[in-house]
């Protein structure tokens, strides 16, 4: 039983782990430019990550709590790229075509997310909960 739990407690810090890195990176892509033309590609792995990490941390764990885990620290890394630090560094900017690339960033990342963990949610009420030793013996 305890290696199963540390099993499903190592599952669980992995994806949580791959959502921070995830979020991290899809931060740093956000003025990513091909050949001068903005490339929204953060807003479509923020969906996409989002979409599948939730999921995934539930299926891994059968936790509830772990699979809105990584919603979570989806959002904590986008929130703090848009908070100026006190050298002055900025990485969500608004304003222009990359300021609308940002917002679609962070509002596509947050439905997702929110989706995701809902579906979760209502997919985890909705299954029949198991009682009983599991052994068959008492009906």
């Amino acid at each position: 039983m305890s290696r199963r739990l540390g099993a499903r407690a190592g599952a669980g810090l992995l994806v949580v782990a791959a959502a921070a890195w995830l979020a991290l990176v899809e931060v740093f892509w956000l003025p990513l430019r091909v050949a001068g033309v903005l490339v929204p590609v953060s807003v479509v792995a923020a969906v996409t990550g989002n979409l599948l990490l939730v999921p995934l941390a539930h299926r891994l764990t059968g936790s509830r709590l772990v699979a809105a885990l990584p919603a979570l620290v989806w959002l904590t890394v986008a929130v703090a790229g848009s908070i100026r630090r006190p050298e002055g560094d900025l990485l969500v900017t608004g304003g222009g075509a990359t300021g609308l690339v940002n917002l679609a960033f962070l509002l596509c990342g947050v439905v997702a997310a929110a989706f995701a963990v809902g579906r979760v949610l209502a997919a985890a009420s909705l299954s029949p909960r198991r009682t009983g030793s599991g052994t068959g013996g008492a009906r």
